[in-house]
């Protein structure tokens, strides 16, 4: 019972965390930089892995998508490789989970369910470490714009939707851990369960085999006083 809601609280905290990943691809605000003026906001600026846009004071969003996808920079492009793997390798996960825990009637036999399990986690794991790399790699290149003395264009900061996709990602990894250690945990208690039921056997055996030694002693001494008193 224990194993089972550790692997429904692994799968819920997994599910949690991909849905987290996943709400970062249209979320809007990956970088976000403003024109403030004497009273006002005038302007914010703000980009993803898709557009670039700007909202005036008055609430008007004017975007333009990015025009080519070979003429982007080499980071956006890695960006939306490693989130869209992500969330391909989270799906994947799910599934195999879905059909690999023991609170499902599907998947198989219990050997196969557990190989399920192992490979739904790998790729929760898997998932996390794409998205955690894609944020990371797309804020490590805003800081260094933003603190470069060089860079004389637009400067961002991070935005909104680098840290869902970092929380995400951690939520993921860390399901796919306990999806991991959950079943390492159960191997040890069958090996445990397995060498004490041996050690039983082994000991009733030493039993028997006392109990039989010893018969076989008594019924040689009557034999032997008989032939004593045969001659007396």
């Amino acid at each position: 019972m224990s194993s089972m809601a550790t692997e429904i609280s692994a799968f819920l905290l997994s599910m949690l965390g991909w849905i987290l990943m996943t709400s970062t691809l249209p979320t809007d605000y990956w970088k976000v930089s403003s024109v403030d003026g004497t009273v006002i906001t005038t302007a914010t600026f703000w980009s993803n892995l898709w557009k670039t846009c700007v909202t005036d004071s008055t609430g008007v969003s004017n975007c333009k998508d990015f025009p080519s996808m070979l003429a982007l920079d080499e980071y956006i492009q890695v960006c939306r490789g490693l989130m869209i793997s992500s969330v391909c390798l989270g799906f994947i996960g799910a599934i195999l989970a879905l059909l690999g825990m023991k609170c499902t009637k599907v998947g198989g036999s219990k050997t196969i369910k557990t190989s399920l399990v192992v490979f739904a986690g790998f790729h929760y794991i898997f998932s996390g470490f794409c998205c955690v790399t894609a944020c990371s790699l797309y804020a490590h290149r805003i800081t260094t714009d933003f603190f470069n003395p060089l860079f004389v264009a637009q400067k961002f900061e991070l935005g909104a939707a680098l840290f869902i996709g970092w929380a995400g990602s951690v939520l993921c990894i860390l399901g796919g851990l306990i999806f991991c250690l959950s079943l390492s945990a159960g191997a040890s208690l069958r090996v445990n369960h397995s060498s004490s039921g041996t050690a039983v056997i082994t000991h009733a055996h030493g039993e028997h085999s006392k109990t039989t030694s010893s018969l076989q002693r008594e019924l040689r001494e009557p034999s032997r006083q008989f032939g004593r008193n045969a001659y007396v």
